[in-house]
């Protein structure tokens, strides 16, 4: 409880911004849910056939997984706020139009007799009696979709849009239980003040309803004031004076140092200014963010490259070089994207084991695995489950089958350490390989390709900025594997900032002055 109450004190300022814009993505979810579905379902609601076929089909959007949906959105809408929003939108019109479309059933039908005999139109009808005697049904349809949003809009996180669920994202990636509390009970609070206000107004009257609506649109606005201010309002940075380049990390330490290793570069050797969107989201997040313009620059490995972006896979090599050169020509030629020069050091893939299992049955090298394949439950990633050069490739290139656990990649080490598994997918420069005492296995047959990480950008970019490719560049062949590693376990066991770390190894490097 100590360190929550740390956490929570240091990283007050973020979780003020993170709650505001989680604020933010609910309300404007929320409203635009209820314009949508309450008029929709005032105008079905007399129509059995057509009200029914309407909300079969809002139900069966509910089913499409959270993750799944946001991938979709990302190639039409980008990333941000306006992808999470339809996401959220498309989860809470269902709950409203049900609660909706049922009050209004309800409704005696000898009340509208009665209505239209004294001569009111079907306006003056909803006006009068019908929308008053049928809000409290309404309004807890409403809260259904509160909670509902305020819990999903954690993923909102993994698209740039902010959020409590980038302390939970963080946390994850940490291994840090304050930080995914934080993000976790902030949320959970935030659907029981939001749910008891709805509560609160299932008894009040129609005027009472439409005027706090309107409060909660000018409090919408007053909190997206401050960014439409900066982005139209605020002074011009003196000192960059030129285009605001934005660099996308994906989760975990070494990526959000990357990107602040770029950053430096950048502003050091130019005239423009970098914003950083750290642990962004996954592999094909990031890819498709770059090609739809929605950020800039991302650091990619030549094996991901060749493996999992490119529609015409090359021919698997254990060459660095030419790993490289498949996929920086193979990028190029398909989606015009420029990838640089390669740092020294490979993130390969890797399978771990705890020293002591590893010692007991004298496992060194993958092969070995094939004596105690009955003993091994194994935790991969998803990612890793699933690619030619991952666990099928185990299956193929060593005959090796185990008992498999797909996990979220910070969760694998959780996962050994607790003894749930006894063998995972880890990448080389991983800090907990070094935290946790962990046995790498010696890739003895050459499953695993290069992964050498460099800056991955448009070409139009590139030639629009060529200061960016210069300084860029800086880092070509640059950082070993043991330097890597050495920086991840300072961000992720000692606690020390990325921008901090990469500071200090390019000033180390006489990359930059002091």
């Amino acid at each position: 409880m100590t360190n929550l109450v740390e956490v929570f004190q240091a990283r007050f300022g973020d979780w003020l911004v993170a709650l505001i814009q989680h604020i933010q993505i609910s309300l404007l979810s929320l409203l635009v849910a209820i314009i949508i579905s309450v008029p929709l379902a005032i105008l079905l609601s007399k129509k059995k056939k057509w009200s029914e076929l309407t909300l079969q089909i809002t139900g069966i959007f509910q089913t499409i997984p959270s993750l799944a949906l946001l991938g979709l959105l990302i190639p039409f809408m980008g990333i941000g706020v306006l992808p999470a929003v339809v996401a959220l939108v498309v989860y809470a019109i269902f709950p409203i139009m049900q609660s909706t479309i049922t009050a209004l059933r309800s409704i005696d039908s000898s009340l509208v007799e009665a209505g239209i005999a004294f001569g009111m139109n079907r306006w003056e009808r909803l006006k009068t009696f019908i929308l008053p005697i049928s809000m409290p049904i309404i309004v807890s349809g409403i809260r259904t979709s509160t909670v509902l949003i305020i819990g999903t809009a954690t993923l909102a996180a993994l698209i740039g849009a902010g959020g409590l669920g980038s302390f939970i994202m963080l946390g994850i990636d940490r291994n840090n239980s304050s930080l995914i509390l934080i993000g976790a009970l902030s949320s959970a609070a935030l659907s029981i003040i939001f749910s008891t206000i709805l509560k609160a107004l299932e008894k009040a009257k129609l005027r009472t309803i439409g005027i706090s609506a309107v409060i909660t649109g000018i409090c919408l606005a007053i909190t997206f004031a401050p960014s439409i201010l900066t982005l139209n309002f605020s002074p011009k940075d003196t000192t960059h004076t030129g285009k605001t380049i934005t660099i996308a990390g994906k989760l975990g330490a070494e990526p959000e140092i990357l990107i602040n290793l770029y950053k430096e570069l950048i502003e050091d050797t130019s005239n423009l200014s970098v914003e950083l969107k750290p642990s962004f989201g996954k592999t094909s997040f990031l890819y498709e963010a770059l090609k739809s313009g929605e950020i800039d620059i991302y650091p990619e490995f030549s094996g991901t490259i060749t493996s999992s972006l490119l529609k015409n896979t090359p021919p698997t090599s254990t060459d660095p070089s030419v790993v490289y050169t498949a996929a920086r020509d193979g990028i190029l030629n398909q989606d015009n994207l420029l990838y640089l020069k390669p740092m020294a050091y490979q993130n390969t893939y890797a399978l771990a084991t705890t020293r002591q299992f590893a010692q007991q049955y004298g496992l060194t090298t993958i092969s070995d695995l094939s004596k105690v394949q009955d003993k091994i439950t194994a935790g991969f990633s998803l990612e890793f489950n699933d690619r030619a050069d991952g666990y099928p490739g185990l299956q193929k290139l060593y005959g090796l089958n185990f008992t498999v656990n797909t996990l979220e990649p910070a969760l694998r080490y959780k996962a050994i350490q607790t003894g749930d598994v006894n063998l995972i997918d880890a990448y080389s420069t991983d800090s907990q390989i070094k935290q946790y005492d962990l046995v790498v296995l010696q890739d003895d047959k050459h499953l695993f390709p290069p992964y050498q990480g460099a800056p991955l950008m448009s070409k139009a970019l590139a030639q629009q900025y060529p200061e960016l490719e210069s300084a860029l560049n800086k880092l070509a062949g640059k950082i070993t594997e043991s330097q890597m590693t050495d920086m991840n376990y300072q961000v992720d066991v000692e606690g020390k900032s990325a921008q901090e770390v990469a500071h200090k190894f390019l000033v180390q490097e006489g990359l930059i002055s002091n």
